[in-house]
């Protein structure tokens, strides 16, 4: 099948769940080469996938894929379970196999301690089984987590190669905008496609915004010019009425009826001026007002993270010094730095955030620990956290998880949030709670993007210490000034 046949068209595309709409009359068409799919937490992006998969059947509408009979395949987020389509793959001897087990750096006699391998090393062996399967459609979800910087350049070679219509979801800006060509944002139940990567297509439609705020901002101020006018419309009304009135109270008994006709007719005649200058203004007020309704504006509450900090009375909040997988390791942390612990799979980062909040003085409610997953357990203990707050500090709490883009209500009523829901409570527990030290593991995993720019952010203004482990070099350059390579 040559690759120039292929589309994928959705028409008024509709989904939803249990009555309440998630998708609302989608439309796009794409062609070969990689979308980034994009879009804040319950956006419906894994709903969209499903849809793609045709796991799920549209509520109305039409999702469509050219030729019929063109293979669409996944690559899921989890890689705990090995399949017999990586079986397969590994002892494959065709020359697609053979390509790709070169390219992606794999062994197969290593898959005999599958469970020992490290989470990259298994999405590896997932993404080139999916590869070997050679689909037209191919949709990844988080391809990049657990990958570190070698992984993710042999992530990036293997999908350059591929032919076929891609759709990506991922919270690596710079994968996306050096894979991708076109980026489909899902906002507010709709869709929109840009044919630009993540970072063109964002500040693109940064700008629109910008204009609509301003085309708010404009509207608001013409709209106070013309109350102020009805206003002063009204108020000469009303003293001309009691002029006249006044004036015919005080007319005397002499004067003649001809004089005070003509009086009257000229009090008349301005009192109807005023009052079609009045109708003029009212009108226009109605209108600007309408147009003023009619400006979506995003929600604001999430631009930026307050802060709210008191320092630490000590200018060292960490200091150690050990071994860390067979090599000596020696770590200093002052009360305001911010530093990158980076390297590659196995390098030992993990097990020296342990030892490090073994040797920490800092008391552990002045700390924000974010390990790279999140017990079912510890969730709920964090909501019984929240929940026990002082009121005070508990809307402050509040404040942060709705900037990070969960409904502070939702939260309150769910038995089981999500995994990156479960992330952005822990971040605005610590944050919220004035922590004096953030140690934070890969604490991208699970976010969306929005999520992740106000948690960039965020930590580039933290005043207190903070000790990050991330494979986003991105984010590792905007919030830290040091880097520790292991």
């Amino acid at each position: 099948m040559s690759a120039h046949t292929l589309n994928l068209r959705a028409q008024r595309l509709s989904f939803s769940y249990a009555e309440r709409p998630l998708l609302d009359d989608v439309t796009f068409h794409l062609t070969p080469g990689w979308t980034g799919l994009v879009g804040a937490n319950g956006s419906g992006k894994t709903t969209l996938l499903r849809l793609l998969l045709k796991e799920l059947t549209p509520t109305s509408g039409h999702l469509k894929v050219e030729p019929e009979g063109a293979r669409t395949r996944w690559c899921a987020q989890r890689v705990e379970e090995k399949d017999a389509e990586i079986d397969g793959f590994a002892w494959a001897n065709d020359r697609l196999a053979r390509q790709l087990h070169g390219r992606l750096r794999l062994r197969p006699e290593l898959l005999e301690r599958w469970p020992t391998l490290s989470p990259g090393e298994r999405k590896r062996w997932q993404l080139g089984a999916v590869l070997w399967s050679e689909p037209e459609v191919l949709l990844l979800d988080e391809p990049s987590n657990h990958l570190d910087v070698e992984g993710l350049a042999l992530l990036r070679g293997a999908l350059a190669e591929f032919g076929g219509i891609g759709v990506i979801v991922s919270h690596d800006r710079a994968l996306l905008d050096e894979v991708t060509t076109a980026t489909l944002r899902l906002d507010g139940g709709g869709a929109r496609l840009w044919q630009q990567p993540f970072s063109a297509a964002r500040a693109s439609w940064l700008a629109e915004e910008e204009g609509v705020l301003s085309s708010q901002r404009e509207t608001k101020r013409r709209l106070q010019q013309e109350e102020r006018r009805l206003d002063a419309s009204r108020r000469t009304l009303e003293a001309s009425e009691r002029s006249r009135s006044a004036g015919a109270r005080m007319r005397n008994r002499h004067d003649s009826d001809a004089r005070g006709m003509g009086a009257d007719f000229r009090a008349q005649m301005a009192e109807r001026a005023h009052t079609r200058a009045a109708k003029r203004v009212e009108r226009k007020v109605g209108l600007t007002r309408e147009a003023l309704e009619k400006i979506e504006v995003r929600d604001e509450a999430g631009q930026r993270l307050f802060l709210k900090y008191e320092p630490c009375p000590h200018q060292t909040v960490m200091q150690f010094e050990g071994p860390i997988v067979g090599r000596d390791v020696v770590l200093q942390v002052g009360r305001s730095e911010h530093v990158w612990i980076s390297g590659p799979n196995g390098a030992g980062k993990t097990t020296l955030l342990r030892a490090v909040l073994t040797a920490c003085k800092v008391p552990e409610e002045k700390r924000l620990v974010l390990p790279q997953e999140l017990t079912r357990e510890e969730t709920l203990a964090d909501l019984e956290l929240l929940q026990a707050l002082p009121k005070e500090e508990r809307g402050r709490v509040l404040q942060l998880v709705h900037a990070l883009g969960v409904e502070p209500e939702h939260l309150l009523r769910t038995e089981a949030p999500s995994p990156g829901e479960a992330r952005k409570l822990r971040l605005a527990l610590g944050l919220g709670r004035d922590c004096w030290l953030a140690v934070l593991d890969e604490p991208t995993n699970h976010l969306d993007l929005p999520a992740i720019e106000r948690l960039e952010e965020a930590l580039s203004v933290f005043p207190g210490a903070l000790i990050l482990v991330s494979h986003d070099a991105r984010l590792g350059g905007a919030v830290t000034s040091r880097e520790v390579r292991l």
